[in-house]
C-alpha cells in the first residue's frame, strides 16, 4: 500500500480540458499510477478483453473482477492508482459499485473508498468554454480524441471525416460543459470534498509545475532523476481559432 495519504485519485473533468494530456504527465512521474479512462462504459468490454476477464453466458463480466483488474493495471509500484472520470461516468461507476457493495448504496464516497481505498479528486476544467466546445465538436466529428498517448483503449483512430463548422453544435457543447461543471461542483459540495482544481490554461502554460502541484496534493514525491514529460500531442490548430472567432463574431 502507498506510504502517503492517497491510495487512489480521480481526474474529474469534462471533455477537451486536456485530461488525456494530464494523465500522461502524471503517469510519466512514475509515482501517480497509470491513469486511464478505465470506467467509461463503452470501453469497459474492450478493457475486459485486454485483461482476459471471464465472461458470462450473456457476454458480461463480474464487476468486482473488473475493478480488481483495473487496479492491477492502473497502479504504480508504490500502490497508487489513478483514473479519469467524466461527469456521466461517475454515476455509472457508482451504480455498478453499488451492485457489488449493496450495503453502501447511496453513499458515493463510501463506495469509491471501498473499491479504491483513500481517494482524492482533481477537478480539471477550462476557462474558455467556447474553445473547449470547438475542440469537442471537432473530436465528435472526426472521432479523433487524442494523438500520442500510452495504452489508451480507444479514441485515436479517427474516422477520416473532415470537420465542419456548426454554430449550433458549438452552442450545444457550451451548454453541456456549463451543466457538467456545475454538476461536478455540486457533487463535490454535497460530499464535503475539496478537490485540487486545475485549469487547462494553467496546464497548457506550464505542464511541469501544474503536474508537480498535483503530486504535492496527492502526497507523492518523484524519485531523484525522474522527469515529467508529455505523452500526447497538441491537436488545436488554426482551424480551431477560426471557428472560435467565427462563433464569437456571430454571438449577439
Amino acid at each position: 500500500m502507498p506510504s502517503g495519504s492517497t491510495d487512489s485519485y480521480f481526474v474529474c473533468a469534462t471533455p477537451r480540458t486536456g485530461s488525456s494530456l494530464l494523465l500522461g504527465l502524471l503517469e510519466s512521474s512514475g509515482v501517480a499510477g497509470q491513469p486511464q479512462a478505465y470506467f467509461r462504459s463503452p470501453d469497459e468490454p474492450m478493457w475486459a478483453d485486454r485483461w482476459q476477464l471471464a465472461r458470462t453466458a450473456e457476454g458480461g463480466f463480474d464487476y468486482a473482477d473488473y475493478v480488481r483488474a483495473a487496479l492491477a493495471t492502473g497502479r504504480t509500484d508504490n500502490g497508487v492508482f489513478g483514473a479519469k472520470l467524466m461527469w456521466g461516468t461517475l454515476d455509472e461507476l457508482v451504480g455498478k459499485l453499488a451492485a457489488v457493495h449493496p450495503h453502501l448504496n447511496g453513499n458515493d464516497v463510501a463506495l469509491l473508498e471501498r473499491a479504491f481505498g483513500r481517494t482524492r479528486f482533481v477537478f480539471l476544467r477550462r476557462e474558455d468554454l467556447v474553445a473547449q466546445a470547438v475542440s469537442w465538436l471537432r473530436a465528435e466529428q472526426t472521432a479523433k480524441w487524442f494523438v500520442g498517448g500510452n495504452g489508451e483503449i480507444s479514441g485515436s483512430a479517427g474516422n477520416g471525416q473532415a470537420p465542419r463548422f456548426d454554430a449550433d453544435g458549438i452552442r450545444h457543447f457550451v451548454e453541456v460543459i456549463t451543466e457538467h461543471n456545475a454538476a461536478w461542483e455540486a457533487w463535490f459540495a454535497s460530499w464535503g470534498i475539496q478537490p485540487h482544481v486545475v485549469r487547462y490554461e494553467q496546464l497548457d502554460a506550464d505542464m511541469v509545475t501544474t503536474t508537480n502541484r498535483i503530486l504535492d496534493f496527492l502526497g507523492l514525491a518523484m524519485p531523484a532523476g525522474s522527469t515529467i514529460a508529455a505523452r500526447h500531442q497538441r491537436q488545436a490548430d488554426d482551424l480551431n481559432q477560426q471557428w472560435i472567432d467565427r462563433y464569437r463574431n456571430q454571438e449577439p
